[in-house]
């Protein structure tokens, strides 16, 4: 058999957890309700910012894209491996195995762009809040999302592209519960060399770039806020983007300790760190932005119970 032929009809093992037999469906039951409450959380916000007139603004705008992305993250994974959960065997065919690699590193990476336009919206607000409307026109916001989504196209299919040059031997075992690109590199058995420094380049541009223009855009903030200091100016830049920075340090949290943090040979532990990047955080996002931000809350109350009853006589 020619390596085109492992490649073309290879199914890939993923490893369980190393669960107990009476545990095992406790711990299918608490996956699944995370994995629906981070659905109906992200899709009650896209509800409601298509809904409500009063949030047509660009923060809620990249919201909107913020929330889609976070349903279909967490959508990639947690479906394979909640059924690989009640199975014996746990596998996932080669294309597919390729497919969820793409749309992982797609939304991953659509997540951290728009991170860092919506530090932007933020910085123009807080700096420049009398040319804020004529600034974050809705054309320059249309731009800054469509960037977004075209820059993670082109991320995401090189290292498909990539990927599928690769030839796998023997083993099939993929050192993870879904199809890593890193844990996929392992298994090959032809030369992985300009996968591993594209991987090392891009890293660097996706995820360092964007968390470095988030920092200098506080920075301007705070500096900003600094030259006239007062109660008011801080209170505003707090319920501002309070949010905002709660949501960019769960992110950036949880993907320097996926990436940093020494898990090689502890499948449990990095099995932990990832399903808190790749739903746990997915999950909290609605909640920060929804439980800390009145606009949300009103919205809420005007979209599910428009008829008000008067108080005033």
């Amino acid at each position: 058999m020619t390596g085109e032929n492992h490649t073309v009809f290879l199914e890939f093992l993923l490893l369980e957890l190393p669960i107990r037999p009476g545990m095992q469906d406790m711990l299918y039951a608490v996956f699944l309700a995370i994995y629906v409450t981070t659905v109906l959380g992200n899709l009650l916000i896209i509800i409601l910012i298509y809904l409500d007139s009063h949030l047509h603004m660009p923060m809620y705008f990249f919201l909107s894209n913020l929330s889609f992305s976070d349903l279909c993250f967490s959508s990639v994974t947690m479906p394979t491996f909640l059924h690989n959960m009640q199975r014996q065997v746990p596998s996932i065919p080669y294309a597919a195995c390729l497919t969820q690699m793409y749309f992982f590193l797609y939304f991953g990476d659509l997540e951290s762009f728009l991170l860092v336009a919506m530090a932007y919206d933020r910085y123009v607000a807080i700096c420049f809040p009398l040319h804020y409307t004529s600034i974050m026109s809705p054309r320059l916001c249309l731009s800054l999302v469509g960037l977004c989504w075209v820059l993670t196209t082109f991320h995401a299919m090189l290292h498909t592209l990539l990927m599928a040059r690769v030839h796998f031997c023997e083993n099939k075992v993929i050192p993870h519960f879904f199809c890593e690109l890193s844990a996929l590199l392992k298994l090959a058995c032809s030369d992985t060399q300009v996968n591993e420094l594209v991987l090392f380049i891009t890293g660097g541009l996706v995820l360092v770039i964007p968390f470095l223009l988030i920092i200098l855009s506080y920075a301007r903030i705070v500096s900003s806020i600094l030259r006239v200091p007062s109660a008011r100016g801080i209170h505003k830049a707090f319920s501002t983007c309070g949010s905002h920075v709660s949501v960019v340090s769960l992110f950036y949290g949880t993907v320097i300790c996926v990436n940093l943090c020494p898990s090689a040979d502890n499948f449990v532990k990095e099995t932990v760190m990832f399903v808190v990047y790749t739903v746990v955080t997915p999950m909290l996002n609605p909640f920060i932005y929804s439980l800390r931000n009145r606009d949300m809350k009103g919205a809420l109350g005007r979209v599910f119970f428009k008829k008000k009853i008067p108080f005033c006589i």
